[in-house]
């Protein structure tokens, strides 16, 4: 019997069919309804878009039932799916779409122009499915939303995609005529898009043995079962957002889902009410939850263990969520989406040692390595290196950016990640990171590819140089600073950061500017980045 992932979401719905699957604001769909909603996905991909097996949709969506469809709906297809942030712009989404050769694009109204704008560059997109606000997934009428046919009908979307109600794409389909399984576990399941140095993203590819064997390790280490009850409010593009959810159909578990953190005052009653066990969490939202003055201690009786990932919790905060959550584990982890996660440190540890980041998750190996791969000795700081059957199998159409990141194991056969992050290990085995060895920032949990961020910047008219560095930030991680140079005098911080957020999402745009008269560069004329990123963190930095 096939191992693949989409049979998880097949298990739950036979063995705990009218067990809450995922919670959305008033929705509450259960097993059974959310598996014959991606039954009926899977069958329109093949029959009415002409999916074949490995071809590609792309999830554009808020966190929403619809986008839980999407995914385990095209792996039920036999295709590979790909989650995108839905604050992601036209050029990006065109990247993506192009990149990835992207049959089918599942969208919503209120994104339609971004994802139309997106669609008439990528000519290979067939079929662009609309999700008009919360579509009843119980029922499948002929009901058009704006954009599509008033009366339900399709209409063509430029250069040549149908362009479909998902209500009606749904109506269209007979899961009857599915096969009873399709491919095996070494097929590709997704593709997590991730900024790289270059400024474009880049697709990690992960099988579903890869996603079973993280899942799996990672439900094993945090003793999760089918009783859990997770909050969510991270995006389903970041790969631990997407990992609550998968998860939990591994599981049988309930997902509360929720778009976002904005108001934790309107969220984190959601923890007593649903009664939730897990709330997973990144530095940006501990901050908010320790600062607040009015915390209702009934909020957190219910929940037995937290999660924290993207970057260390400061120590302060950790005592704190201790004392607001006295009944709740803490795991401090480290991940990257190459290997979904890398560490794990176990909450018994975190009063000894509350800046590591731990120990190599179950079933894998990690280890600090030099220049040329050889493991260093406990306190030098090296590269971190990671084996197991979590690794990802390359980036989409990079074969020179995998061959980077992905070299020679202890077998012919095997390859490890070599992260790119400095890291150092102490005499017990447990890990502490140190800093990044690209140019990759990291803020709020999410990846910036300052050249990406650099590109939009110089499209705005009067600046001649420019450059993207982090600030150290306890919640943050970093907090991005725009450098520039400028030729118009009128320009200033509002109208850049204003610039910027019309171009990138919300994560990737300055906090802060400043205008200098020049930049340091290097005898070709390179921007010194590095120096610049020296300076910022106040330390110096060796002459190239």
């Amino acid at each position: 019997m096939t191992a693949r992932c989409e049979r998880w979401l097949a298990r739950a719905a036979a063995a705990h069919p009218s067990t809450p699957a995922i919670v959305r604001g008033e929705r509450r769909v259960d097993y059974a309804t959310l598996h014959a909603a991606s039954e009926r996905f899977a069958a329109a991909l093949v029959d009415g878009a002409g999916l074949a097996d490995g071809e590609r949709c792309v999830v554009f969506l808020e966190n929403s039932v619809e986008a839980a469809v999407g995914v385990f709906g095209t792996l039920r297809a036999g295709g590979v799916f790909s989650v995108i942030n839905p604050t992601t712009k036209a050029d990006k989404l065109a990247f993506v779409l192009g990149d990835c050769g992207a049959a089918v694009l599942l969208t919503q109204t209120s994104l339609l122009p971004v994802a139309l704008s997106a669609v008439a560059r990528a000519p290979g997109l067939r079929c662009v499915v609309v999700v008009d606000g919360d579509d009843d997934i119980e029922r499948a009428g002929d009901i058009g939303p704006a954009g599509v046919g008033g009366d339900g009908s399709d209409v063509s979307a430029e250069p040549g995609a149908r362009l479909t109600s998902y209500a009606r794409f749904l109506a269209a389909a007979d899961p009857s005529r599915l096969p009873a399984q399709v491919g095996i576990d070494t097929d590709l399941a997704m593709l997590v898009y991730t900024s790289g140095s270059t400024g474009n993203p880049k697709g990690v590819m992960m099988t579903h043995a890869n996603v079973r064997f993280a899942a799996t390790s990672i439900t094993g280490y945090l003793q999760a079962s089918a009783d859990d009850v997770v909050l969510s409010v991270l995006p389903l593009a970041f790969d631990y957002g997407l990992y609550q959810l998968l998860m939990c159909v591994k599981l049988g578990a309930t997902l509360v889902l929720e778009k976002s953190f904005a108001f934790p005052q309107k969220v984190l009653p959601l923890l007593a009410s649903e009664g939730v066990t897990a709330f997973p969490l990144v530095p940006t939202m501990a901050a908010l939850i320790v600062q607040l003055g009015n915390f209702d201690p009934a909020w957190a009786r219910s929940v037995r263990y937290l999660t924290n990932t993207a970057a260390a919790l400061p120590p302060a905060h950790i005592l704190r969520l201790q004392e607001l959550f006295p009944a709740a584990r803490v795991y401090s982890m480290y991940g990257m989406t190459e290997s979904k996660r890398c560490t794990w440190l176990p909450p018994g540890e975190l009063a000894r040692r509350p800046d590591s980041v731990g120990i190599a998750i179950p079933g894998t190996q990690a280890w600090v390595a030099d220049e040329a791969g050889r493991q260093v000795p406990a306190g030098v700081v090296g590269e971190l290196v990671v084996r197991g059957g979590h690794v990802m199998q390359g980036y989409w159409n990079n074969a020179e950016a995998t061959a980077r990141t992905l070299r020679p194991g202890r077998y012919p056969w095997e390859r490890v990640l070599h992260t790119g992050d400095l890291f150092r290990m102490d005499a017990e085995g447990f890990l502490y990171f140190v800093g990044r060895k690209d140019d990759i920032l990291k803020t709020r949990g999410e990846k910036v590819s300052p050249k990406e961020v650099e590109n939009v910047l110089y499209a705005m008219h009067g600046v001649r140089e420019a450059a993207l560095v982090g600030v150290p930030d306890p919640v943050l991680g970093h907090a991005l600073k725009a450098l520039l140079v400028v030729d118009d005098p009128g320009i200033d911080a509002r109208a850049v950061i204003a610039h910027c957020r019309a171009h990138l999402e919300e994560f990737m745009v300055p906090r802060t500017v400043e205008f200098r008269d020049a930049l340091p560069k290097t005898g070709t004329g390179k921007i010194r980045r590095s120096e610049l990123q020296a300076e910022a963190e106040g330390r110096q930095v060796a002459e190239a």
